[in-house]
């Protein structure tokens, strides 16, 4: 898998996902029809896999607890092949600017022609936590978009979950 993303054109530089906000979109860095060249985490296959049944739980959290992420991945192609899945998150609302898309976990496995496998994730205060404007490590309670694909330009599910708290800032 590629550890870099390759644009098509300049007019799609910078092409990273934590830049701070500028007021503009972030539209040139996932344009529709205007991908990447080759996108963060692309790899080839000789086979296609089918991404199903995203479970995320439970849905609503405190800072210091676990969530548990399942899916179905299914080798719908003729031949045996290996995949990797790719886990990114998203802190939808926050008070210091922060990536678009976060890897936190990825996961390769190997499946047969119309094999079938569950495939877990946990996420973890530690992947939540970051340094406020202040230095301090906290995980900010609000919604947490969690998307699945094999690249980060190739995202196959989305759901997502949410952090409670009394206040904005939770150090962990």
């Amino acid at each position: 898998r590629l550890p870099i993303t390759f644009p098509k054109t300049t007019g799609q530089l910078p092409l990273y996902y934590n830049h701070k906000p500028t007021g503009r979109s972030y539209d040139y860095v996932d344009l529709p029809g205007e991908q990447a060249l080759f996108p963060f985490g692309y790899g080839l296959s000789y086979t296609k896999f089918e991404y199903s049944n995203l479970q995320i739980n439970p849905e609503k959290i405190s800072p210091q607890e676990k969530v548990n992420i399942n899916l179905d991945v299914k080798n719908i192609g003729k031949y045996k092949g290996d995949e990797v899945i790719q886990l990114y998150i998203h802190d939808t609302v926050t008070t210091v600017a922060r990536p678009l898309k976060e890897l936190k976990r990825s996961k390769r496995i190997t499946l047969e022609s119309e094999e079938k496998k569950m495939v877990n994730f946990t996420i973890t205060s530690q992947d939540l936590v970051f340094y406020d404007i202040n230095m301090d490590l906290v995980v900010e309670r609000g919604i947490f978009e969690v998307m699945i694909g094999s690249s980060s330009g190739d995202i196959r599910l989305k759901g997502s979950f949410e952090v409670k708290g009394g206040k904005k800032g939770l150090c962990f």
